[in-house]
Order: C-alpha cells, then structure tokens, then sequence
C-alpha cells in the first residue's frame, strides 16, 4: 500500500469508535487550591505583577492567588475599570485585603526591584515588547501564547532569554499536561508506526464582530498605551476588547489565538525544531461581512520534506473530524492518535478500534514556579524557544495568506491539485462551505503564496524572498520599538 493510499485508508476508515471515546471539548483541567498551594515561609514569596487582566488574565491572577509562595503586588491593565475591578479588586478579596498597586502603563513595573515576575496577558502586538522589557529589568516572564506578533520578535525574545538568563514559560497550557505528554511519549515510541503527517484543528465557531465603522474608545483606557507597537489608528469595531485578535495589527486570527496551542502540539509530535521548508495557505474571512480582517476558514500546509503539517482553522459551524474539533490528529503507518482535549487523547488501529487511551491534567504555572525556583530553564515543559517556534509557524501560515490573491474557488482547486495533502483537504473545506449555504461556483477564495523557507535561518527563500521576507518583522510606533538582536 502507498504512503499516500494509506494515509487516505487511514483518514476516511471507519471512525465511529474514535468519534465515541475521542469526543470532548477543549478545557483546561484546574488543580484544587489545596493542590496548588506550597508551604512555604514569608521571606521566599515571589512578587508578582500581571499584565493583562482581561480573558486569560483572570487565569493568571487565580493561579498565583491559589499559591502561598507567591503574592500578586501589582496590576497593569491599559483600561482602567478593567484594571481596578477585575484586577486590585479581585486580588484584594483573596489575598487578605492587600491590595496590588495599580498602573496603567506596563513601563512602570519593569525598574521595581520587588517584583520577580512578570506575568504577560496583554493583546498579541504587546507580548514581545513586554516580555523583552521584564528580560533585561531582571525578571522571569510567563508569556501568554503566542509568545510573538510577528517571527522576527519571537525569536528576539529567546535571545534575550539566553543572554540574561531568565525564566521564560509559554502559555501553552498542554504541554503539561500528563496525559498529552504520555501519549506523545507513547507516538514517539513508534507505536504508531511511522508518522509522516499531523493535522491541526481549530474547529471553533467565531460570529460577526459587527460592521466595520468609526467607534469611540472607552473613556476608561489610554489607547496610546494600548495600541503601544502597533500603528496608531481609529477603532473600526464596535468592541475594543478580545476582538483585536481579528484586525492584522493587533491579532493572527484564530490561528494565532486558539489555534496555537493545536499548532504546537503538532509541531511537538512531530518532532521538528525549527519552521519547515515551505509553507501554502488559504481560505478567506466567509459567511458574513464585518470589521474583522482575518480569515474564519484557512488551511495551511507547512512542508517539511518527509513530513507534513496541516492546520484548519473553520470558524462556521461544522462537524468534527474522526472525534476532534480542537485537536491534533497523527497519522502513522500502524494507527493514529488523536489529541483532542487539554488532558490526554486515544489511540488506534488502522481499523478505528481503540488501543490505549491518555487522560492527566497538569499545571502549567506550578512548572513555571518550580523553574523559576531552580534555575533550570530545561525544567520548562514550554520555554519560550518552544512558543516562538510553533507561533511562527502560525505567523507563517498568515504572510502566506497576505500575499495571496483572490481567485475563484474553481481555480483554487485546481491549483492545489497537484499536492495530495492540500488537495485532499480543499474537498472537505468544500464541502463544509457548501453545508453553511456558501455557493462555491460563484465564490473566491484567498489563494495564499507558496513561500520556500530556510527553516533554521528563519528567512524565505527562492522567487518571493524580497517579498516576504519584510514580513517577518513590522514597523514599530516609536517609542514602542523591539530592539534588534545587538541590543537585547
């Protein structure tokens, strides 16, 4: 049997046992506070202050709180309502009345020499400033995922990692997770054979952010602070807050937000250590029209010579794939494997009967601490090198998309053709348009470029080099400047 009729075989098999034991949703398992608290005495508390105190912020406030070795001492939040209520206010209630200091602008945090940790919650175009900026003040960083807006600053972020010697965990939860990490060991062992191709999903339902036009910022934020390396422009969305994640400047899209964690477990399972040979994406942002710039549906394929990741990105409404919605998925030549959970995964027979199933929590933030603690950054099940990694090969999914064109969806099938794995994929996204009542006939689809990569150089390569390769950085808003290499 070929490698590629196998893979079909696998694929399209009879996957009713793994939809019945796979099926779940993406949650992340919490620890007790009685689990997460350590013993420990006044004088061997770590300050900390969190940035961010939106969304995944409350993760990071709750935490620290549940920890006795361990004391919230400020909030930096570029909205001040945020800052207050869901920050000081927040902390104070759990910590005996002691309230963190609160400040608006990040800048004011670096030079305490109380605080030890930096904690990174902010919007994507603000976690390599924020990360650099606590490296060389001397603190250890948990950034939020993805480490980086761009490649370029992720890969600043581990220099200055290296140089200054700190601690610095991604906020790629998984990776500690007991039961994800057994069932890689497990894949790795060569239970499943050889395993040439992983497929990322992020089937998750995404609406309207509202129509595109000109809106007031709240009263309550400094928009200088908050826009920070980003170009200074009007709001053209109804909602300040989390929707950034859809406009270019701020956000990478669903790829770049949930999708990330998904990637880096692909990348991880397959045991690669740097952003591929190539990379081709498409999709389009369909369904409706709105405020939002990214793509809802967009598959990227990156190359890396005798294996291959697919990403899918569907933000309309779907069904899963072989029990996953948010997941990975492994295809070996012995069975497959699918992740598709925060805690663990299952594994199968090329026939779809189960073989061995995965399910452990894990905490993420205690992995930090204990590092922090050691001084080992190897104790790290996600140093900061591992996060630039798998968010580059998101942001590489996306220059691709951005230097795409349209082209009607006929056209766009027929050029992928000639690659099974794209191909292959294109008919589902196909169908799964049709089934949300889009006309694939007299619609265009953003056909990405096929950029060639020197994956450890981290540069394009080939015919589009010129092209693309000024996307892998941005013009920053001064002051808000990422330092070069030299200056980290």
């Amino acid at each position: 049997m070929s490698k590629q009729t196998r893979r079909e075989f696998l694929e399209n098999s009879m996957f009713a046992t793994a939809a019945a034991v796979a099926a779940g949703t993406a949650k992340l398992p919490r620890l007790s506070a009685a689990e997460e608290k350590k013993p420990t005495s006044p004088n061997d508390v770590l300050r900390v202050a969190c940035l961010g105190i939106r969304g995944r912020g409350q993760s990071h406030l709750e935490a620290y709180l549940k920890r006795s070795d361990c004391r919230i001492v400020a909030i930096v939040d570029p909205d001040e309502a945020v800052g207050q209520k869901n920050g000081v206010e927040t902390v104070a209630k759990h910590q005996d009345g002691e309230k963190p200091a609160y400040h608006k602008d990040l800048r004011h945090v670096m030079d305490d020499k109380n605080i030890d940790i930096i904690s990174i919650a902010t919007p994507n175009h603000w976690h390599a400033l924020a990360a650099i900026w606590a490296i060389k003040a001397g603190k250890d960083v948990y950034l939020e995922k993805p480490v980086s807006h761009n490649v370029s600053e992720g890969r600043r972020i581990v220099q200055a990692a290296r140089k200054h010697k700190k601690i610095v965990q991604t906020g790629t939860q998984i990776r500690s997770s007991k039961g994800v990490r057994d069932a890689i060991e497990y894949m790795n062992a060569g239970k499943l054979g050889e395993v040439t191709l992983a497929r990322g999903l992020c089937y998750k339902g995404r609406g309207s952010i509202g129509p595109r036009g000109n809106y007031e910022v709240p009263s309550s934020v400094d928009f200088d602070i908050w826009t920070g390396p980003a170009p200074m422009k009007p709001l053209t969305r109804p909602r300040l807050h989390y929707d950034w994640h859809w406009i270019w400047d701020t956000g990478n899209g669903d790829l770049g937000n949930q999708g990330i964690h998904q990637m880096d477990i692909a990348r991880w399972g397959l045991g690669v250590d740097d952003i591929g040979r190539g990379v081709l994406s498409y999709g389009g942002r369909l369904g409706y029209e709105d405020a939002g710039e990214t793509a809802n549906t967009q598959v990227s394929v990156h190359d890396y010579g005798d294996k291959t990741l697919v990403f899918e990105v569907r933000g309309l409404k779907t069904e899963d794939l072989q029990g996953a919605k948010v997941g990975v998925i492994f295809y070996g030549h012995d069975g497959y494997l699918v992740i598709n959970d925060y805690s663990g995964g299952t594994a199968f027979d090329p026939q779809g009967n189960l073989v061995q199933s995965f399910n452990a929590g894990g905490n993420h933030f205690g992995n930090f601490i204990d590092a922090v603690r050691s001084r080992k950054s190897e104790e790290l099940h996600a140093d900061v090198l591992e996060g630039h990694l798998s968010s580059a090969l998101c942001h590489l999914g996306n220059v691709s998309y951005r230097l795409g064109s349209q082209v009607p969806a006929k056209e766009v099938q027929e050029r992928l053709a000639a690659n099974d794995e794209t191909h292959g994929t294109f008919e589902r996204v196909a169908n799964h348009l049709a089934e949300n009542g889009l006309d694939l006939a007299n619609m265009k689809l953003q056909l990405g470029a096929q950029l060639t990569l020197d994956g450890k150089a981290e540069v394009f390569t080939g015919p589009m080099a010129a092209t693309a390769n000024p996307w892998l950085t941005r013009e920053y808003r001064k002051p808000f400047v990422v330092p070069a290499e030299s200056e980290v």
